[in-house]
């Protein structure tokens, strides 16, 4: 009963929570249309202002430039911050593939002691070592030299 209880109520406020994103987008879909509108308005307005003062043709030059222009720095902004983007998330995809290689050699640790006794074991320890300090090196070297360019 209790149960049942629960499930009525969250599943009603699910509901009511549904209602009103549903309305929300609705809303804001109308306004949108409307803005839109209103915009295509205005750039009229703008164009028959500019085809009485200039001329038709030289007008309408002007607002085709005027887009053209708004568009080319749109797709370089856009392919610049893309660029951008990319290579950060490569350089963390770099730094999660480093912490994931020294967790699998810390935790292959057991295994490699014992699996062999004395010396052999040791022997197979060791690059696994080597290889874990030169990259906590590296990681560490690495964020200093990123600290000393940001005081510049």
């Amino acid at each position: 009963m209790l149960a049942s209880l629960i499930t009525g109520l969250v599943s009603g406020e699910a509901a009511e929570t549904a209602g009103r994103i549903r309305r929300a987008v609705v809303a804001y879909l109308i306004a949108a249309a409307l803005m839109a509108a209103g915009l295509v308005f205005l750039l009229i307005a703008a164009f028959v202002v500019a085809a009485r003062e200039f001329g038709v043709v030289k007008a309408a030059l002007g607002f085709a430039a005027v887009f053209i222009i708004g568009a080319a720095i749109i797709v370089i902004v856009h392919r610049v911050a893309a660029r951008s983007k990319a290579k950060l998330a490569a350089k963390r995809r770099q730094s999660e593939i480093t912490a994931v290689v020294g967790a699998a050699a810390v935790a292959m640790i057991p295994t490699l002691l014992a699996g062999g006794k004395g010396r052999s074991s040791l022997a197979l320890l060791a690059p696994a070592l080597a290889g874990l300090g030169w990259a906590v090196w590296r990681e560490n070297s690495r964020g200093r030299r990123n600290l000393g360019d940001m005081r510049d």
